[in-house]
């Protein structure tokens, strides 16, 4: 035999639960709490975006590929941009005490909105589409190794330059 309930409604025409105390102010909403300390950071990340978006876009533009050509515009900002990242981390975590909203406008603002990997997508398939499947393939790979390695020789080569700058200041090993 089955159980019929009814269900109690509430004043929006919400089902209410039953085991809960009416008199009970109402929690507060989890992500209003939450966001609120989050909303600048949003907006540095959508601004430096911003500006990131336009220098990849005016790279592309002093250095536009042949429509049938290697896309050697965005290889160059992805791995340049990588380079930077690497540069930028060492000095945000390992130099220099920044504000709470450098990382995210630069890192990732500017330089996630600089590189790109949805025209690297889109140039591999345009490669693949045009019939050149191998140089897509070959334009993969590359990317994926060119950016890693920037990262970290950008990186290694930040370390080491802070490191002699720091005997020099010191007269000393700077170990």
């Amino acid at each position: 035999m089955s159980e019929s309930r009814v269900q109690e409604v509430g004043e929006g025409g919400e089902p209410t639960d039953p085991d809960a105390d009416p008199a009970a102010p109402p929690a507060p909403a989890p992500l209003r709490g939450a966001w609120r300390g989050q909303w600048p950071v949003l907006g540095m990340v959508a601004l430096g975006g911003g500006v990131g978006a336009a220098a990849r876009y005016a790279a592309a533009e002093l250095w536009p590929s042949a429509a049938d050509g290697f896309p050697v515009a965005t290889l160059v900002v992805n791995v340049v941009g990588c380079a930077l990242i690497g540069v930028f981390m060492v000095v945000i975590s390992e130099v220099w005490a920044a504000h709470r909203l450098v990382r995210p406008f630069v890192g990732t603002g500017v330089l996630g909105g600089f590189t790109t990997f949805s025209t690297y997508a889109a140039d591999i398939r345009h490669l693949v589409q045009d019939g050149r499947p191998a140089l897509g393939l070959a334009y993969l790979g590359l990317t994926l190794v060119a950016a890693l390695a920037a990262v970290w020789a950008a990186a290694v080569a930040t370390r080491r330059a802070l490191r002699a700058a720091r005997r020099t200041v010191h007269g000393g090993s700077g170990r």
